[in-house]
Formats: structure tokens, sequence, C-alpha cells
């Protein structure tokens, strides 16, 4: 049954999105649970984390079927550890057809955090994250899974 239609812009073309209601049974515990989670989220209602949780299971089912995705990759090193640097930039050399960007920043006389901007198959920007985070002397490595959106409402 359909709730209620909203129409919204989308590079400038109208397009129709309808809303749905639909029910949900879950025990007792595991609702307040949730309804807490979804307070200390700062969601507004349960159908907005609902529609977070469900775009996230998606994103990660793109990721799993090596499509066409986006992310970013993040590292934290001591630029001072030798011949450190030159190995970052040729491994990134190496993946260039699915680095976008990269920013260098400097957070003090020896760190440096870098983010790297991809866009390509899942499998090789997850091969590239590998080879970064294994270097020897970063300190720290984050990965941000993300889509090019097409397949998300």
């Amino acid at each position: 049954m359909f709730y209620i239609i909203v129409t919204h812009l989308i590079r400038g073309e109208m397009e129709m999105s309808k809303l749905v209601r639909f029910g949900v049974s879950l025990e007792e515990d595991l609702l307040a649970k949730f309804d807490r989670l979804i307070r200390q989220k700062k969601y507004t209602n349960r159908s907005e984390a609902i529609r977070d949780l469900i775009r996230n299971e998606l994103v990660k089912k793109e990721w799993t079927e090596n499509k066409e995705v986006t992310g970013a990759i993040t590292l934290v090193y001591d630029h001072h550890t030798r011949e450190l640097v030159t190995k970052v930039l040729d491994i990134q050399h190496d993946y260039h057809a699915c680095i976008l960007s990269t920013q260098h920043i400097h957070l003090d006389h020896h760190n440096c955090f870098e983010i790297i901007v991809t866009q390509g198959k899942s499998k090789e920007i997850e091969e590239l994250y590998q080879k970064l985070k294994s270097l020897r002397s970063v300190k720290h490595a984050g990965f941000m899974m993300a889509t090019k959106g097409k397949d998300l409402a």
C-alpha cells in the first residue's frame, strides 16, 4: 500500500519517489536498544535510522560484488621514516587509475596525514588500501567505503 507520494528535483527533472509504509516486529528489548541508539545518533525518527541501515548494507553489497565504487583511504605516518614517502608514492602511482585525488597535510614536524580519494573496482581499491596500510611505519590507516549512488534512493 502506498502511503504518500513525494516529488523532488534531480538534475533538473521531476522524479516521483514513493514512500511505502510497512510494519516490523521486534522484541521489546531490541526495540528499546534501537531507540536509545537512534537518539544517541540524533536521528529524528526510526524511519531515518532504518533507511541508513539499509543504504549501508547496499553499499557493502556493491563492494562485495566488485562494482564501480568510490571511497577514501587515510594514512598517518612519520615522513622522516627512511624511504616511506617514496614507497607511498610508488604504490599510488601503481594504482593511478583508481585515484581521483590526494591531499597531504602536515600534522606536526614528523607526522603527516594523507587522504586518498578513490574510484574504481572495489577489489582494486581494497588492494591499494592493504598495500598502503601494511607499509612499515604507517601509524594508522583508515578506509571509508562509499558508492557512486546510482543504486541508492
